[in-house]
């Protein structure tokens, strides 16, 4: 527990994807983390065909985890992702036009169709943390909060742990260096009661489905993300969020773009940010770039 001199409206929220636009980027992270629009107020964010894709897909397959085993299967998982996919149609998803759009919502099937095929652990007890957003304070000296969404908790009967199993819907493979695995490793740790036993990405596209990874020590997990944490917490002390390219990297330009009202404001999402797609010729950039 906090301190009576902590206050979760005050501290520093960290998280993988925040963490991940640091490193990348500072300038990044302030754009996509800490800067408002002046006229709205609101946070801007971006997106992209994958990201739309992402999003429809996992909010279908995360759903069935608080479902008993004997019914996960018995919902139509087609419906629910049609349900899904008309939150993100069109411009709303990024979609340049209706064959864009097709080829990305046919993947989504397919990956759907791969799950129902080999469902794997979704036939298997699962583990539901009850917080919309888990969260635990990673350090109350220094009011640094750590969250994230666990994509899915597998509950293992023989030994009372959880595997935690995150999906992928992008092409590429996670990064050996990715920070996701050691800051799930923490949130799982201090969300729930059961210990981690193992941990997993699940591709969704592709042959190689479920791959078991390396568990990273959680001390040094702790001791990693806790530096990058306080890296954080003084560049927005200091206000310094610095480009490493002089003249912008892969990473930042694209929200550059909106400030330079370049990007056309498609709607605003269900946490208050303002929603901008790009200009088609940032469309591969992203598809190479975007992970999930």
């Amino acid at each position: 527990m906090a301190d009576s001199n902590n206050d979760k409206y005050t501290a520093v929220w960290v998280s993988h994807s925040s963490i991940s636009d640091f490193l990348k980027c500072p300038r990044a992270y302030f754009l996509k983390n800490v800067y408002r629009d002046p006229a709205s107020g609101h946070k801007i964010k971006l997106i992209s065909p994958p990201l739309s894709l992402g999003q429809a897909v996992h909010e279908v397959v995360e759903s069935l985890s608080s479902l008993p085993v004997e019914d996960r299967l018995r919902r139509s998982l087609s419906e629910e992702f049609e349900t899904a996919w008309r939150k993100i149609s069109g411009k709303k998803g990024g979609f340049s036009n209706d064959a864009v759009e097709k080829k990305y919502k046919d993947r989504g099937k397919a990956m759907l169709k791969r799950i129902l095929d080999n469902p794997g652990p979704i036939k298997k007890l699962a583990v539901k943390i009850k917080a919309n957003l888990p969260y635990f304070w990673l350090s109350e000296k220094d009011n640094i909060i750590l969250c994230g969404k666990i994509d899915w908790l597998e509950y293992l009967p023989e030994t009372e742990a959880v595997h935690i199993i995150d999906f992928k819907t992008g092409k590429n493979k996670e990064y050996d260096s990715s920070l996701q695995l050691p800051i799930y490793l923490l949130l799982v740790s201090n969300c729930q009661d059961r210990p981690v036993e193992k941990a997993s990405y699940w591709y969704l596209e592709g042959e190689t489905g479920l791959e078991e990874q390396k568990l990273p020590q959680a001390d040094s997990a702790y001791n990693q993300i806790l530096k990058i944490a306080k890296e954080i917490k003084l560049a927005r002390q200091l206000g310094r969020f610095k480009c490493p390219q002089e003249d912008g990297c892969p990473v930042c330009r694209p929200f550059e773009a909106i400030l330079q009202e370049k990007a056309e404001l498609v709607g605003t999402d269900e946490f208050h940010s303002d929603v901008y797609i790009l200009r088609t010729s940032f469309e591969g950039e992203k598809e190479k770039s975007v992970l999930f």
